[in-house]
């Protein structure tokens, strides 16, 4: 074999180097959480950052796409944050909007359910908004004129917090929109709605908390008003899809977390394409751990692991909840041939 030339190696040493440059400027396929963060509900930030909101600790974490440790932007309990639930960037309002639950099995004292805003940049408290008639704040999406939409799990209805207002009211109630109770607590049964996308033509879609065989989805009226309801049918159950992204092509992620079905390993993520009144399914990733959310950066499906069960599945006698459960933020690619 000869040997190469100097202009030959020189070339050979700089596309050695693109490719490095090119390796290391990549988001990490895996990235750390802190331990115990029992993550619910994650966003995605104009720089590539997550958010990534806390169930159990009542917090919402900082992790940079390059990897590195994760950082504590929410502190635990901040302005009343138990159950921290959908999380939600609105980079147009410098605003990071979180959903306060109320069911326990936190570190931090339980608080009545409620929106919460707090500063993008800094995580500083910006506002409460508390649900009517003892609501549960369980997931948010939010239209192209800024307006906030909620959805109840306890009653069979979606609230809208128009942009700049003061209070959440009540957009769209119907009795389409309540599945067969999950399970209650001290303030009833759980039998509303769980995730909610607002499509690219301004359609909100949502998730019942129960498992089903659609989605559901609330026209657009004129003047931003709800429309009529139609199911969106699948070909199979839904096992608890606990949260819905809308892709700019009409596309939808589904995170069915599979929180009340039986074993811990029977959550999946699901791409569904809109046919007239029908889904079409496509799994992605399946033998999950209660994946709850996600969201799309850089190509990629990024979603957590939520393990809900190491907290709710616990029987009287059971030793202590294990201390330093890892946790991680997770991705496949998005396939563009569905």
């Amino acid at each position: 074999m000869s040997p190469l030339s100097p202009l030959s190696r020189w070339v050979a040493a700089f596309a050695l180097a693109m490719a490095c440059a090119a390796a290391l400027a990549q988001p990490a396929a895996v990235l750390p959480l802190p331990a115990d963060w029992y993550p619910e509900s994650l966003a995605v930030t104009a720089d590539g950052s997550f958010l990534v909101g806390s169930w159990r600790q009542g917090a919402v974490a900082h992790v940079r796409p390059g990897g590195g440790a994760p950082e504590v932007l929410v502190p635990p309990g901040s302005q009343g944050l138990a159950n921290a639930q959908g999380v939600l960037a609105d980079a147009a309002r410098g605003a990071l909007w979180v959903c306060s639950g109320d069911i326990g099995f936190t570190v931090v004292p339980a608080t009545p359910s409620a929106l919460l805003r707090f500063d993008l940049a800094t995580g500083a408290p910006r506002g409460r908004f508390p649900l009517p008639d003892d609501g549960y704040c369980n997931d948010l999406a939010q239209d192209a004129q800024g307006n906030l939409y909620v959805t109840d799990s306890r009653h069979p209805r979606v609230l809208r917090l128009a942009a700049g207002g003061d209070s959440l009211a009540v957009w769209k109630e119907d009795p389409l929109l309540a599945g067969a109770p999950v399970f209650s607590d001290s303030h009833g049964a759980y039998v509303g709605l769980n995730g909610i996308a607002v499509t690219p033509s301004g359609d909100v879609v949502v998730s019942l908390v129960d498992a089903s065989t659609a989605l559901l989805r609330i026209e657009r009226a004129e003047a931003g008003r709800a429309g009529r309801v139609s199911r969106l049918v699948a070909p199979r159950r839904l096992d608890n899809v606990d949260a819905l992204r809308a892709l700019p092509d009409g596309r939808l992620l589904l995170f069915e977390s599979n929180a009340f079905g039986s074993g811990p390993y029977g959550g999946r993520i699901t791409l569904a394409r809109v046919e007239g009144g029908r889904l079409a399914l496509r799994t992605l990733v399946a033998g999950l751990n209660d994946p709850s959310s996600g969201v799309v950066s850089g190509g990629r499906v990024w979603f957590i692991e939520s393990k809900y069960g190491l907290l709710t599945h616990r029987k009287p006698g059971d030793a202590p909840i294990p201390a330093g459960v890892p946790f991680d933020l997770q991705s496949v690619p998005l396939p563009a041939d569905f």
